[in-house]
């Protein structure tokens, strides 16, 4: 790959053609506000947040690739100072119950307004908006709060780029443009799968699940669901799983989520959950140890096959477990000398 040289904030320094100004920026750690722009997306530069100086020109550091030559400087007073107005004119439609909020404390806009300088008294002197809008409450996941959307866009990239469903998108025009559905209608009506992508990387509480409860520790596992093995982080806090999120560094799914991965949980906090095999003694379902559950397995199956031969046996696969799994099921059973082998799956 072709290296250019660029020189940004004073430093000098060698960076791969074609990266954006932002993308070199993060690479040193210099730290570029921004609110539209996500890694797993397409440059949107909406927000006007990562404003930089770049050869004495004003340019969206998120979109703007890097040339030879080129001087940058990311916080000259001229991009402060559009920083601070494009996030000030923002706030001013927004929502500021942050306290309520479930993005307390992991709120992209609470993080670029604290770092471009929004202070009470500027904010007093600006006009501010008091919006009627109603939350869309009709999804039984999440819920959408239009009065804390800042219309970056993350969403609509995310549906249409990510998922391939583009339930959502830009309407209306000016003054109220919004994030709708088709029709703007609820989005419980629309073609949304509920895979809670787009709800994973708003960058404010304009998408939150509904009843969500932080975490006190992280632990990561492989999903349940089915055989493919997405990465999953669980979210704990005591004996109780309370969030999922995608590992990220997980090769299967690299921090995407089905909506069964995401959001289908519940039953590891059941109370009925079973936890340890249960072997039958007298009628009486009693738990035991996987050796003796296994044992008697293997002991029954024997029992069968000698007594009434091999096709009194049969064997049901399951779609949770992996290809490898079932795989050597069935082989198993076929080496017994039976052919009736099924997967839930086509059933």
């Amino acid at each position: 790959m072709a290296t250019v040289k660029v020189n940004i904030n004073g430093m000098d320094v060698q960076a791969e053609e074609g990266m954006t100004i932002y993308e070199v920026a993060q690479s040193l750690g210099i730290y570029i506000p921004t609110l539209c722009y996500h890694p797993d997306l397409s440059t949107f530069g909406g927000c006007r947040v990562c404003m930089v100086e770049a050869n004495g020109e004003e340019v969206t550091a998120c979109r703007a690739p890097i040339k030879d030559g080129m001087v940058i400087k990311t916080d000259t007073e001229n991009v402060s100072q559009m920083r601070l107005i494009n996030v000030e004119l923002i706030l001013t439609n927004h929502d500021q119950d942050c306290q309520s909020c479930a993005r307390n404390n992991n709120c992209k806009l609470q993080e670029v307004s604290a770092f471009v300088g929004v202070t009470p008294e500027r904010m007093q002197r600006l006009r501010r908006v008091i919006t009627n809008e109603v939350k869309d409450i009709s999804n039984p996941i999440f819920q959408r709060d239009f009065a804390k959307c800042i219309v970056c866009g993350i969403c609509v990239r995310t549906c249409e780029e990510i998922n391939g469903i583009a339930a959502i998108d830009f309407g209306f025009r000016g003054y109220k443009t919004t994030i709708s559905t088709l029709g703007d209608k609820p989005i419980l009506e629309s073609k949304c799968e509920s895979c809670g992508e787009c709800v994973e990387r708003c960058p404010t509480g304009a998408l939150v699940v509904k009843g969500q409860v932080i975490p006190e520790r992280e632990v990561k596992t492989v999903c349940a669901y089915c055989g493919v093995g997405c990465g999953l982080i669980l979210g704990v806090r005591g004996s109780r799983v309370v969030s999922v999120r995608g590992d990220r560094e997980n090769p299967v799914n690299n921090g995407h989520l089905c909506i069964k991965g995401r959001y289908g949980f519940d039953f590891l906090n059941h109370p009925e959950r079973l936890k340890t095999p249960l072997v039958r003694k007298g009628g009486v379902l009693t738990e035991a140890s996987w050796e003796e559950a296994l044992s008697l397995v293997a002991a029954k199956i024997k029992e069968y096959r000698d007594n009434f031969g091999p096709d009194a046996l049969a064997a049901l696969a399951s779609a949770r477990c992996t290809n490898e799994d079932n795989y050597l099921l069935q082989k198993l059973f076929r080496s017994l000398g039976t052919n009736n082998i099924d997967h839930c799956a086509r059933l």
